[in-house]
């Protein structure tokens, strides 16, 4: 498993007070995959750049890190991280809970509810449920991050260790401000919708 796919399953895992929003834990995806691909020396970080390393790229056995692989932009100035996440995390929940109903994580919830989305599935209990579960509870840094950019909170967050690559962390940097912008985007649209609707309403 990757760290992508315990970032999907975490914030899966049912919490009856907050909810994931799809964008968002989609740039978080796009920031996991990108941490991973690092992780493999498929890439390396110029200040704000995605630098892809010698061709062919780190192989991998999970197709949809593979198919990030393939994404990266392999010509000088290369890709800023920022661009990177929202050009990859374009509906990236969305790829991942398929391939994940695929692998059989992902079965018809029995109570019709969901946590985001509109297809109504939960997790089963499998070995990578576990995994990821146990990598949250142990505070893991990278994917403690991701999880509190989305909005899964760890209760040990700011005592937990924070990650030493410094490519690491300009990603998840980056990945912060780009669920912050999104957050701020919404905001804005749901101002100008009220404005809109008290402005067709009148006096």
């Amino acid at each position: 498993m990757t760290t992508a796919k315990d970032l999907f399953i975490i914030a899966m895992d049912p919490q009856p007070d907050r909810s994931v929003g799809q964008g968002d834990l989609s740039l978080a995806l796009a920031g996991a995959e990108l941490i991973d691909l690092i992780g493999v020396g498929a890439v390396t970080v110029d200040g704000d750049r995605i630098v892809p390393g010698p061709p062919p790229p780190a192989p991998t056995e999970d197709r949809l890190l593979g198919e990030a692989a393939a994404a990266l932009v392999d010509e000088a100035p290369y890709e800023r991280v920022e661009d990177w996440l929202w050009r990859r995390g374009s509906d990236l929940a969305s790829a991942y809970q398929a391939t994940l109903e695929a692998e059989g994580q992902l079965a018809p919830r029995r109570d019709g509810r969901s946590p985001f989305g509109t297809e109504r599935v939960e997790l089963v209990d499998s070995a990578a449920r576990r995994r990821a579960l146990l990598r949250r509870e142990a505070d893991e840094p990278v994917l403690a991050a991701l999880a509190a950019a989305v909005g899964v909170e760890s209760e040990h967050a700011e005592d937990g260790p924070s990650p030493e690559d410094e490519a690491v962390t300009t990603v998840l940097a980056v990945v912060n401000d780009a669920v912050m912008e999104l957050e701020a985007v919404r905001q804005r649209r749901s101002v100008e919708k009220a404005a809109f609707a008290n402005l067709w309403r009148g006096p």
